[in-house]
């Protein structure tokens, strides 16, 4: 029997590297409590809102790209809430709320009962998509 994945500091799954959906949906069924089903919802408007999205997991999070142009979004699971790391999310419109050290990066953190605002995030989403990626 293949023990479950191990939850790392703020219950972010740790999840084996690969490319594609399935390690993302490993990362996502393994994702603890209510942070399972913010990230399940999160994925499906991806999904649906970038045809074709390439996904992966590296360092224990999942990566939202388009194939050979870099990665747009990941996802991490924090104590407290999932944060969203729009990689170029300074350059949206209006960008996301949380400021990072790196001038480029915006943030979306989630808390456990808040209600997503899914036209705002499948409007970042598709803006995200379109602009350059991150090399990763």
């Amino acid at each position: 029997m293949t023990e479950p994945p191990r939850l790392l500091s703020g219950g972010n799954p740790q999840i084996a590297k690969g490319q594609g959906d399935a390690p993302v949906q490993a990362w996502i069924a393994a994702a603890p409590g209510w942070k399972r089903a913010v990230s399940a919802r999160l994925d499906a408007l991806v999904t649906a809102a970038v045809p074709g999205v390439a996904k992966a997991v590296k360092w224990n999070s999942p990566l939202y790209g388009r194939a050979g142009e870099g990665w747009f979004l990941g996802l991490h699971c924090f104590d407290r809430y999932v944060k969203l790391a729009f990689f170029n999310g300074a350059a949206l419109d209006p960008p996301p709320p949380t400021a990072s050290k790196q001038a480029k990066v915006r943030y979306l953190h989630i808390h456990e009962g808040e209600a997503l605002d899914e036209a705002q995030l499948t409007d970042w989403i598709r803006q995200a998509a379109a602009l350059p990626g991150e090399r990763m």
